[in-house]
């Protein structure tokens, strides 16, 4: 605030607060049936955090509130506490309370929890877990969870009761067990606002340069149906189901429940980091764009407190969503005044103007929200040109998808984990080597398969390592070393030493003994073959000194700053043979033939 500039900024921030305020009322009422709460809920999660991070939070254009994937999760927790046809857990502080009333205290208590993790994380200063889910790993879990929002609004679309579902496939055979069940006001309802809301999307795409504010078409086609609803009374005459009341009070504020704590603690965590990376992500990408910078740790607390003082007063789990925040960023935000002012809106929507959305049809939220997982789900189109770029990568993006669906988000948020450490394990462990050849005519040396016009000095191998060496690779890169030079030295040392017993037993001589088999190293300069490392991080250097890596054998003195300074040493001290040089040298050769190697990478310990 001391740096707000009120002349250029505050228009914008106005704007922009009104704009992405109706959305965010929109978008609240929608989740909330993600969450299998009353619609009221998710517009909590609309004002409550949003006023903390305002205080706290490093982003300026975020659009803090609920999130369609982070709002399933719990949809899913709430629904195994309490479900519809059957008895819910056995919690204290369900006693004498409707299941409306049970549902709110586990989403609450769990949002609470949610708080608390990321609170933790953030004054623990771990906000660097977030580079562990890659950006792969966040498209194919979101993608998944695409999915499973998709069919759990099936059953608005089609206005049909589908109860006791435990995955999509149950919910899709309810679905289809009950189709000629269909409401055919709530289906025709929701393909017309689906197909306008998309295509005025798509026009507010194109035209956006020409566009002084994108086209507000959810709201638009929002009021049109509640009127439409009240009009000709859909509830009472063709039974559509709508939101139905909204009380135009808060609730009071309610201590979380421990009993839920206990029940939900699992849960919660993988929570807090998918709503915390989601978050971040977006974040990240705004602050690249209007170049300022962004704090993970700080926003860990920020979201930690947003969901610790959400959840007191019954909010849904609070984070982002990229369509709002693109409305946030798109219509002139500039700080987080204009989410305050979006904050404002939705205060006067619960407080004043809740009862007109009364007889809005749940199956125009379940369209409205369907259309807005259209850029999560086109991500399923990035997946041919991802194999091409990066296969171990794409097989990240599809277990990762594939267990989220088969197996449930939390599980297969933790498959795709899994198979990411995985893919960065196989990386090390079987990085791509190479062997090097000059350029000609230049001093730039590069992979020998790749160009026709190359000069490879006789006896010369330049092999390069392109990641670190330890314990788990050692043996593969030992391999791909033997393969580029031609030889094993171990073999060559073991048919020397078997030359030099003969010749000891036929002069009938002790002094030469049989030499010991040592690291690979070793074993080419035992076998002549000179072996020069370049490009060594100087911290490496300085290990394998401590390390007491160095000895008569291995010298200080093979190491080079860079490959050309390695090549000019070798062809000193090695000149090339002329033709009659070469002849006379196979003709009175007698032994081995010397061969020098070049190690070319970065040698970690």
């Amino acid at each position: 605030m001391k740096i707000y500039r009120l002349k250029e900024w505050l228009l914008g921030d106005v704007v922009s607060g009104v704009s992405t305020g109706l959305v965010a009322v929109l978008q609240g009422l929608a989740y909330s049936l993600l969450a299998s709460l009353p619609a009221w809920y998710g517009l909590y999660a609309a004002f409550f955090p949003v006023i903390i991070y305002f205080f706290l939070g490093t982003s300026r254009h975020i659009s803090v509130g609920a999130f369609p994937v982070l709002s399933l999760m719990i949809g899913v927790v709430v629904n195994r506490m309490v479900p519809e046809n059957g008895p819910p857990a056995n919690i204290t502080a369900f006693e004498g309370l409707t299941m409306n009333e049970q549902r709110a205290i586990v989403a609450a208590s769990l949002t609470f929890l949610i708080g608390i993790f990321q609170l933790a994380m953030g004054l623990l200063q771990v906000g660097f877990i977030v580079i562990y889910l890659s950006d792969t790993l966040i498209s194919g879990f979101t993608t998944a969870a695409a999915a499973h929002i998709l069919v759990s609004q099936l059953k608005f679309i089609f206005g049909l009761h589908v109860q006791g579902f435990s995955g999509p496939l149950s919910v899709i055979y309810g679905v289809f067990g009950q189709i000629t069940s269909t409401n055919l006001h709530d289906l025709v309802t929701s393909i017309v606002v689906m197909v306008v809301v998309l295509t005025v999307k798509e026009l507010n795409e194109r035209f956006k340069s020409k566009l002084p504010v994108p086209i507000p078409i959810e709201v638009i086609m929002t009021v049109i149906a509640c009127g439409v609803s009240y009009a000709f009374s859909f509830k009472e005459y063709y039974g559509v189901d709508v939101v139905g009341r909204i009380p135009d009070q808060f609730e009071a504020p309610m201590a979380p429940d421990l009993q839920v704590f206990r029940e939900t603690s699992v849960d919660a965590f993988p929570m807090a980091i998918v709503g915390f990376a989601v978050a971040f992500a977006v974040a990240k990408v705004y602050s690249i764009k209007h170049d300022y910078v962004i704090d993970g740790n700080q926003e860990l607390i920020a979201f930690g407190a947003s969901n610790i003082f959400g959840g007191a007063f019954r909010s849904l789990a609070a984070s982002t969503a990229l369509s709002r925040s693109s409305v946030q960023e798109s219509t002139g935000g500039k700080t987080q005044v204009a989410g305050v002012l979006s904050a404002m809106i939705v205060l006067v929507v619960i407080l004043a103007l809740g009862f007109l959305l009364e007889p809005l049809p749940k199956s125009v939220l379940g369209a409205v929200v369907i259309v807005n997982l259209k850029g999560m789900l086109m991500q399923v189109c990035h997946v041919p040109s991802l194999w091409k770029k990066d296969r171990p990568d794409c097989v990240v993006w599809i277990v990762t998808c594939v267990a989220s669906i088969l197996l449930g988000l939390d599980l297969g948020l933790a498959v795709g984990l899994g198979a990411e450490l995985i893919a960065v394990v196989f990386r090390t462990q079987c990085p791509r080597c190479c062997v090097l050849a000059n350029i000609a005519g230049t001093d730039i040396y590069r992979d020998r398969k790749d160009y026709t016009s190359i000069y490879e000095p006789e006896g010369v191998k330049i092999f390069r390592i392109p990641s670190p060496i330890f314990f788990a690779n050692i043996d593969f890169l030992r391999g791909k070393l033997i393969d580029a030079v031609g030889f094993n030295p171990l073999r060559v040392l073991r048919k020397r030493n078997k030359a030099l017993r003969k010749i000891r037993k036929l002069l009938k001589k002790g002094e030469l003994t049989l030499m010991s088999v040592s690291p690979a190293l070793k074993e080419f300069i035992r076998v002549d073959v000179e072996v020069y490392i370049v490009a060594c991080d100087p911290y490496v250097f300085e290990k394998l000194k401590s390390c007491e890596f160095f000895d008569d054998e291995i010298k200080t003195s093979i190491f080079f700053l860079t490959l050309h300074d390695a090549m000019l040493h070798i062809l000193q001290i090695n000149p090339p043979l002329s033709v009659s040089e070469k002849v006379s040298k196979l003709q009175h050769c007698k032994g081995f033939s010397v061969t020098t190697t070049l190690y070319d990478g970065l040698f970690n310990i």
